[in-house]
């Protein structure tokens, strides 16, 4: 496949009708039910594997570690092998929302080794509405046998907290939360001094990533350019995933503080900026 990390619903489906081998992998996973398993039995695209977020893609740990810690590249390169994976394997990942848990598998796997890798643009919304075919109950692929010999973390705590001193830090999560004025998941509501303002909102038109011209507007009004080192966080590191793929959409290269504000606000000590300015 060539080199944007999106694909559209038909050109997959053409890529799949041809007999393209790629695998899909469904990730389906929501605040309100991080459990999608039913939802995607009751219909997904054909041959896709169901990948689950909170043990898969993710493990849990301390508040102090945030809510979504990355998972060990042990369980990591076991899940991708109960997803059928091999070395060299194309692979396609999808959700029903917006891509952001689709993003964290794109940035997992692709950190951890797999060039070939794509997100559905629009994801399950997208294929409906192209009218193309869905099939129901659990796809059970052979095991795989791909080997991961490392993993992107990302960047620390630590890391993120130096951050503004010589680059952009993004802040993917609403305004509302960014200016401290709701705080509906954290114990704090804040931002990370020096963090600027970029929501999730503003890379996308509806369920679809905005052209890659409007994506790079939008990361140049929040003060990234070609020279400027960026990096995002977001509530617990999955929209801050979302940011890097659209970073790539644009050709900006974005590294991603997987902890996120659900560590930084559970970390005694950590300072906090509150209002519509980025802060000292």
């Amino acid at each position: 496949m060539p080199g944007s990390p999106l694909i559209s619903a038909q050109e997959l489906h053409d890529l799949l009708e041809a007999g393209s081998g790629i695998r899909l992998l469904d990730v389906r996973y929501r605040l309100d039910k991080p459990d999608g398993r039913d939802d995607y039995r009751a219909g997904h695209l054909p041959g896709a594997v169901y990948v689950d977020m909170d043990t898969e893609l993710a493990t849990h740990g301390a508040p102090s570690e945030g809510r979504h810690p990355l998972p060990s590249r042990a369980t990591l390169q076991d899940a991708a092998r109960r997803w059928g994976l091999h070395a060299g394997d194309a692979v396609v990942v999808y959700d029903d929302y917006r891509s952001v848990s689709a993003a964290r598998a794109w940035w997992l796997l692709r950190g951890a080794g797999v060039r070939d890798i794509r997100v559905l643009d629009g994801g399950l919304s997208a294929w409906r509405a192209a009218e193309l075919s869905l099939e129901t109950g659990d796809v059970s692929p052979e095991p795989g046998s791909i080997v991961f010999d490392g993993m992107d973390e990302g960047i620390s705590i630590d890391e993120a907290a130096a951050w503004p001193q010589r680059g952009v830090l993004l802040d993917a999560r609403a305004p509302e939360r960014y200016r401290g004025e709701s705080e509906p998941f954290d114990p704090v509501a804040g931002h990370i001094p020096g963090a600027v303002n970029l929501p999730a909102d503003a890379v996308l038109e509806g369920s679809n990533f905005a052209s890659a011209a409007a994506i790079r507007a939008a990361f140049e009004g929040a003060g990234v350019s070609d020279l400027t080192p960026a990096a995002a966080y977001c509530g617990s590191g999955l929209t801050a995933a979302h940011t890097a793929l659209a970073g790539a959409v644009a050709g900006v290269e974005v590294v991603v503080y997987p902890g996120s504000w659900s560590q930084w606000s559970n970390t005694r000590g950590r300072p906090v900026a509150t209002g519509a300015e980025p802060g000292a």
